[in-house]
């Protein structure tokens, strides 16, 4: 079975991160959660980002503010794809520090990356990533699309009335 892990700078990213592991849950995802920090743990995140591969994770969702160096410098060691979250924090510039410290990463070192604070996309895209070569996940995937249409049409009908 696949595992997405999510890893935070700090514990402040939690609250943006819980929607990650709340809908990889509903996928039926199993998730690893810890906190490495680039700039506090930094032998923590080259053995996380080295090993990751080897404890059977096929996804790494990384949460970072401010300078946000976390998903890239994962990116930088591990072969696994990984998806960035900008997190709006206490020290960032309105978030706005966290997307370009996650977006404008080198050629060579991709990392997918999500809107502020969009830990969900984050969540849904790792369950997109797994469910490309795992059926299970694929067709729960196609399932939630799909209440997803039918929600907006319920609410288009709904406006109608």
């Amino acid at each position: 079975m696949s595992k997405v892990a999510i890893i935070m700078g700090s514990i402040s990213d939690m609250p943006v991160m819980q929607e990650a592991i709340d809908i990889l849950k509903g996928f039926d995802i199993e998730t690893e959660v810890d906190i490495v920090s680039a700039h506090r743990t930094p032998e923590k995140l080259f053995d996380f980002s080295k090993n990751a591969h080897t404890r059977g994770i096929s996804v790494i969702i990384a949460g970072a503010g401010g300078a946000a160096h976390l998903p890239g410098m994962v990116a930088s060691m591990s072969p696994l794809p990984v998806i960035g979250v900008p997190v709006k924090s206490s020290n960032s510039i309105d978030g706005w520090d966290s997307v370009l410290s996650i977006l404008q990463m080198p050629g060579g070192v991709p990392v997918a990356t999500v809107a502020l604070n969009g830990a969900k996309n984050a969540g849904i895209l790792a369950a997109q990533i797994i469910g490309s070569h795992d059926k299970c996940v694929l067709d729960k995937i196609i399932f939630y699309k799909e209440s997803l249409k039918e929600a907006v049409n319920k609410a288009a009908s709904e406006l109608k009335k």
